[in-house]
């Protein structure tokens, strides 16, 4: 017996052993006539009665087993409600894209800051979300980064709403199916326009002071931001493109010679050479052939011609540093090479034109040597065409920080040694020391400093430190006075003449004959009160 029909009804077999023992031959006659069954009839109702049975029961099974998938189906849609409505929540803009790169779903946050509906996000080409040249830029790469199937990363610009584009970090994740292969990439962007734009900004700015740098062709040992030396820094640019003699003052240890070699390096001449003189270090009788070259047999010792300075520098820059200390003679040679641009070797004859800018430096008040009769008035005029004033380091205090770790990364790598802090309270005693010797002492300490450091932090034993006290050259006597005196009613007869104008051809200052700059010096410094001089209107 099969298993259906082991599956049938009791009643019904019933019926088919009642309809069996009746059941005769076809070809015989039935006593009762109509009542009898054929063996054919009762076959015929047996399969219908199993089919009667047996088909609702497959139809059932069938029929749950599709309810259940129904009911998965029902949660899994319900699971991805709820995870869409946590990805909607998140501030962040996230995109699911296909493993061919297309766009298929965005949360909330791609739409309120798009402003676009989903079906106008498939659309790029009619309403462009990204910048066209990130695109371009970023098609080839986002394709080989997909078909590597690895978590990449790009930035890039996304318009918002109001049409302007923001820089955003797009970060792409794969999602595996169970057979580890990529099913849909999932990307996440953030927001890093304040970022990107303050980088930009930075960048523009390092662009534009290295410009500046270029233009004012700083060398790196001129390091500081501060206001006084702005000042300075902006001189060298105003005084470098010119041809004019410069006087570069200061206290010693201040710098003076860098300012030179910057002005020089931003000239005309900076293919030349640049001829550096300390007149104090060159004994006063040899001053005049160490300058301007002497013949054979001029003095004892001369076995030979030698060329001067001056003609070394021709075409270039002279720097003369120590003016100060220049011999009276010597004086008299120099203001004939600035006034006649020529000059003859010790002991020879043949006048020697040269081409040469002169730049003058002192630490020397040479107001008050003119006053004592140790430098000539007229050479000063004539080198103070264009004068510059180093400020000392005590009015330099914001600068220090920067020069200490400058000195300390130069001589640490000199002796090997990796130094990467400085210790706080040699910092501060740093910028509460006066430096009487100003910037050459600081480089000088910082020096020794890393010579002794044996750890990474810098440290400074205060004993080091001079007790001197900072010079403050003050001006004396009675023929001072009277300079004094007289410079300061040729300024105010000037004033008065010009009404209170400084600059200007009609001013002050180039009615003296000497640049705003330095009137606005003496003004202050004689304390001339100028606006007594404003006429009334």
């Amino acid at each position: 017996m099969s298993s259906a029909e082991s599956r049938l009804k009791p009643d019904l077999k019933i019926q088919l052993s009642h309809a069996a023992g009746v059941v005769k031959p076809a070809d015989s006659e039935s006593k009762e006539g109509s009542s009898t069954t054929t063996a054919s009839q009762a076959e015929s109702l047996l399969d219908a009665e199993k089919l009667t049975y047996i088909l609702p029961t497959d139809i059932d099974d069938r029929k749950r087993a599709e309810g259940e998938l129904e009911k998965a189906f029902e949660q899994i849609r319900k699971s991805e409600a709820e995870l869409r409505t946590i990805i909607d929540a998140i501030p962040q803009l996230i995109a699911a894209v296909g493993t061919d790169g297309n766009f298929l779903y965005a949360n909330q946050a791609v739409l309120e800051y798009t402003g676009l509906t989903k079906e106008e996000l498939r659309l790029e080409c009619v309403h462009p979300v990204f910048h066209p040249e990130d695109s371009e830029r970023l098609r080839d790469e986002r394709e080989a980064a997909i078909s590597r199937r690895a978590p990449f990363e790009y930035e890039r610009r996304i318009r918002r709403k109001d049409g302007q584009f923001r820089w955003f970090l797009v970060q792409y994740k794969p999602l595996l199916d169970e057979r580890g292969e990529v099913s849909r990439w999932y990307a996440t962007s953030t927001d890093i326009d304040d970022r990107k734009r303050a980088e930009e900004r930075t960048s523009q700015e390092n662009g534009a002071l290295r410009e500046q740098i270029d233009q004012v062709f700083m060398f790196e040992e001129i390091v500081g931001s501060s206001p006084a030396l702005k000042s300075v820094l902006s001189s060298i640019v105003k005084a470098a493109p010119t041809d004019s003699t410069v006087l570069i003052t200061g206290e010693t240890g201040t710098g003076k010679e860098l300012i030179a070699r910057a002005i020089h390096k931003g000239s005309q001449r900076a293919a030349h050479a640049f001829i550096s003189v300390n007149c104090a270090a060159i004994p006063s009788s040899l001053i005049a052939s160490e300058l301007f070259g002497h013949e054979k047999g001029a003095f004892t010792g001369a076995l030979q011609r030698r060329q001067g300075r001056f003609e070394l520098a021709h075409s270039g820059t002279i720097f003369l540093d120590e003016i100060g200390e220049l011999p009276a003679d010597t004086q008299i040679a120099l203001l004939r090479v600035l006034q006649e641009r020529q000059f003859e070797r010790v002991g020879g004859s043949r006048v020697i034109p040269t081409d040469v800018r002169i730049i003058a430096a002192t630490n020397r008040d040479l107001t008050a040597a003119i006053a004592s009769g140790a430098f000539r008035a007229d050479l000063y005029y004539r080198l103070n065409v264009f004068p510059i004033h180093v400020p000392p380091l005590r009015y330099r205090k914001e600068d220090i920080p920067m020069l200490v770790e400058y000195f300390v990364n130069r001589y640490a790598g000199k002796a090997r040694k990796r130094i990467s802090k400085i210790d706080k309270n040699t910092l501060k005693l740093f910028q509460s020391y006066p430096w009487p010797g100003n910037i050459r002492e600081l480089q000088n300490i910082v020096e020794r400093s890393v010579i002794l450091c044996s750890g990474d932090t810098l440290w400074v034993d205060p004993a080091w430190l001079s007790n001197q006290k900072p010079p403050h050259p003050e001006l004396s006597g009675p023929l001072t006075e009277t300079l004094r005196d007289q410079e300061k009613e040729m300024i105010e007869a000037a004033l008065a003449e010009t009404k209170g104008k400084v600059a200007g051809p009609n001013g002050a200052a180039a009615k003296l004959g000497i640049p705003r700059s330095t009137l606005d010096g003496k003004i202050k410094q004689l304390k001339i009160k100028k606006y007594k001089f404003i006429s009334e209107t």
